[in-house]
């Protein structure tokens, strides 16, 4: 009998193990980088936070930052597009020679815009310095506005070395600050149009015949090698070096949904069969599809759902009024949610309301949650006027009255009083009065003697 038992409880325990990672997919899903962070841009909502304000070394995504600042300097008319630069001697200081280039020469003229091309599709150094110094003057002056413009956009966890990326102990960032200053940069036109592309042929120079950039975003090419095309990639920018890992922050579009990604410190290893795996994208690939997947946008409240009754209290026409939300929540979920299974915790501000009440006054809020996420919290207001009634609120307003400590104290001071000049009248004022009274200096005597004869 103990070892039926024994063996019963041993295979309860294994049907649970069996059953837990089902349970917790969702839960259970990391991406294998040091860092990643998966935002949904309609929503702005987080899909997936790991590490998203972990220090972490950027490599070349540095370059988003630096474009931001170009943008920003032909937004405010310092520089233009069609502006040509030409590459000073200074802005080839310091790089490394097997870094990343577009092999522009000292002397040679380009475009802001050419340069912006070899600075995001090849993820050129060289440009990274010739647009720093065409923006700034030098490029110290230059980091110092990358500086002190990434604390304006919020981004605690920045701090730049250099407008390329190239390894600098003191020059990191994280995953949340990558996709703010990424997001900053994705409002502009010629930065969006330049990440998506796979390939951009530069004119021909004063030094150099036209030469053809190819992107190093496997996500939207093949060019550099095969395996990673994603269907709905729609851009972004790649970084490496042997002491951030590989990294991406990319955007991709499927329907009417739009992600945002950024992996930090992926590896690129070898496979059983040779095959090289670079995880920087096969890990955000999984990233877009968990979040096009696993998730689904829902209305989780809508304003005109009533909600339930509240009692009024000072109205002769009704009794309740219906409270409904001021506005409709819709948020991002997972796929299994259905809308019974949300929880909500409704607040009132009071357990019952005095009339007057007018159409939209708030009486409370609740908000909604599932499974330990927050997904939002609207105010609950009045469907409609509730009048008061007169007699009602003069009755209310009498017994208010008259319920006040110092009328009360008035009232048993008046009652004492009232008391008190009834027994003193009680006392002395019931005394019968005397007639006849002696009139003064007149003496009597009670004999007044024989009259004499």
């Amino acid at each position: 009998m103990k070892n039926k038992r024994i063996a019963s409880l041993f295979f309860i325990f294994v049907l649970l193990l069996s059953l837990t990672p089902a349970a917790c997919a969702k839960d259970a899903f990391r991406a294998e980088a040091r860092a990643a962070l998966l935002i949904d841009v309609g929503t702005g909502e987080v899909l997936l936070d790991q590490n998203g304000h972990e220090h972490n070394f950027p490599a070349s995504i540095t370059k988003v930052m630096t474009a931001l600042l170009t943008l920003e300097a032909v937004r405010d008319g310092k520089l233009s597009l069609d502006q040509e630069i030409v590459a000073s001697e200074s802005a080839f200081e310091g790089l490394a020679a097997d870094g990343s280039t577009a092999n522009i020469k000292p002397g040679e003229a380009m475009s802001v815009e050419n340069l912006l091309n070899c600075l995001l599709i090849v993820s050129a150094n060289e440009a990274a310095n010739i647009l720093a110094e065409a923006v700034a003057g030098d490029v110290p002056s230059f980091v110092a506005l990358m500086n002190r413009r990434a604390g304006e956009l919020g981004c605690s966890d920045t701090h730049f070395a250099n407008p390329s990326g190239l390894h600098n102990n003191e020059h990191y960032t994280s995953a949340w600050d990558i996709y703010t200053f990424t997001s900053e940069a994705l409002k502009y036109d010629t930065f969006r149009t330049i990440v998506a592309r796979k390939a951009y042929d530069v004119p021909p120079t004063n030094v150099s015949k036209a030469r053809a950039l190819h992107t190093t975003n496997y996500l939207i090419s093949n060019w550099r090698t095969r395996g990673y095309v994603y269907e709905y990639a729609t851009g972004g920018k790649t970084g490496s070096t042997p002491e951030a890992g590989y990294c991406l922050v990319a955007t991709a579009e499927k329907g009417t949904r739009s992600l945002i990604s950024v992996v930090l410190g992926a590896e690129r290893v070898t496979l059983e069969d040779k095959t090289v795996l670079t995880k920087s994208f096969s890990e955000t690939i999984r990233l877009f599809d968990h979040g096009f997947d696993d998730f689904k946008s829902m209305d989780l409240i809508d304003t005109g759902e009533y909600i339930q009754e509240v009692p009024v209290e000072l109205s002769s026409e009704t009794n309740y009024v219906v409270i409904h939300p001021a506005e409709g929540i819709r948020r991002m979920v997972p796929a299994e949610l259905e809308p019974e299974d949300l929880e909500r915790d409704i607040t009132l501000f009071s357990e019952s309301v005095d009339a007057p009440i007018a159409e939209g006054d708030v009486l409370g809020s609740m908000r909604i949650s599932y499974d330990g996420v927050d997904y939002g919290t609207v105010d609950l207001v009045a469907l409609n006027d509730v009048s008061a009634s007169w007699l009602l609120t003069k009755e209310r307003e009498a017994k208010e009255f008259f319920s006040q400590t110092w009328v009360k104290v008035a009232a048993a001071a008046a009652a004492v009083l009232a008391v008190s000049l009834i027994v003193l009248h009680a006392a002395f004022g019931s005394r019968p009065r005397r007639y006849g009274s002696r009139g003064r200096g007149t003496q009597y005597s009670g004999y007044r003697g024989r009259k004499r004869r």
